[in-house]
């Protein structure tokens, strides 16, 4: 049996955390022969919901599950770290401006990234997911400056998955018959969902999707917003955040970065732009295509880019520039 891997778990004891732990307890997202150590941060006064969470995960017995640590310590939840995903962050609140989500959120990953810098491992691989998560995600790489850019992602997989069902809906597929849908930007309604790469089988046959949907209307209207605004809808319905959905992207997203993206696949994740191949303002942490191999992701080359794509990427890319300088006012750096 392999030695277990140490993953940590930030918002162990919220919603999209209850969803997610189960799964990766279980082995869906690292193998189903790799053992697993389970590291849940909270704050203290979740501790003893957190209990509770632990108490549920003994009670599934599960084989590969070899240790569980709950703490509301960074010192402890960080140590020798071969996964972080960064769950917890603070939600906004009603009449809460952005700026105002900001400056607490870059406390709080300024803070995390300083103690991942301090205890982890440096080959440690860090998914950022409390938002808002690119500029979350960039004040964490930031502040850790011993560990590689290269390992910080912050999570737009839910995105392109929600891209990719719209699309299999329209054309009467299964999802896993859509592929290469693109997420360009920012996690947030000025996002760019991009189909001009995406292929659908139809009846055994791979079709571009602008002739599979054939409704170009859709594709460059009601598509866009719908993903756009996915998130936002679901809370209007549930009132409550994405969470099952969530849990299950951060699984694809850690499966495929532990394991490989099919070949002749990509899919979409919040990367270090800095030397990107398409024009994207470098020190960002913006969604590009990537594949990922060896456990390293790069940006797929060489996709053209036409007007209507090029205007949508700038404008998720000037949003990201005022969050990252807001930011990065309130950490002085």
């Amino acid at each position: 049996m392999a030695e277990p891997i140490r993953v940590l778990i930030t918002g162990a004891a919220g919603q999209i955390a209850y969803s997610l732990l189960f799964s990766i307890a279980k082995g869906d997202v690292f193998g189903k022969d790799q053992p697993i150590a389970l590291l849940l941060l909270d704050i203290t006064p979740m501790m003893p919901v957190l209990e509770g969470v632990v108490m549920e995960l003994q009670d599934c017995a599960l084989p590969l599950l070899k240790e569980i640590v709950a703490t509301d310590k960074e010192e402890v939840a960080f140590k020798d770290l071969d996964v972080a995903i960064l769950v917890g962050s603070m939600p906004r609140r009603e009449g809460m401006e952005r700026k105002d989500l900001l400056k607490a959120n870059v406390a709080i990953f300024k803070s995390q990234g300083a103690a991942l810098d301090k205890y982890a491992k440096k080959t440690v691989k860090v998914l950022v997911v409390g938002n808002p998560a690119n500029t979350n995600c960039l004040i964490a790489a930031k502040s850790a400056p011993s560990i590689p850019k290269q390992n910080f992602s912050c999570l737009t997989r839910l995105d392109h998955n929600r891209a990719r069902s719209q699309v299999a809906m329209r054309c009467g597929v299964p999802a896993t018959q859509v592929k290469n849908v693109i997420i360009w930007g920012n996690h947030s309604s000025t996002q760019y969902p991009d189909v001009h790469h995406c292929v659908v089988n139809v009846s055994g046959k791979e079709l571009p999707c602008f002739e599979a949907v054939k409704d170009d209307a859709w594709l460059k209207g009601d598509f866009i917003a719908t993903v756009q605004q996915r998130g936002a809808a679901v809370i209007k319905a549930r009132k409550l955040s994405s969470a099952m959905s969530a849990a299950k992207a951060i699984c694809d997203h850690m499966r495929e970065l532990w394991s490989g993206t099919p070949q002749g696949e990509f899919t979409s994740m919040g990367v270090y732009s800095t030397g990107n191949p398409y024009g994207v303002p470098d020190d960002l942490v913006y969604s590009f295509p990537v594949h990922i191999k060896d456990k390293l992701w790069n940006i797929v080359d060489g996709l053209a880019i036409n007007d209507f794509s090029r205007a949508k990427m700038e404008a998720t890319a000037k949003e990201l520039i005022e969050e990252r300088d807001t930011a990065v006012e309130f950490l002085g750096v």
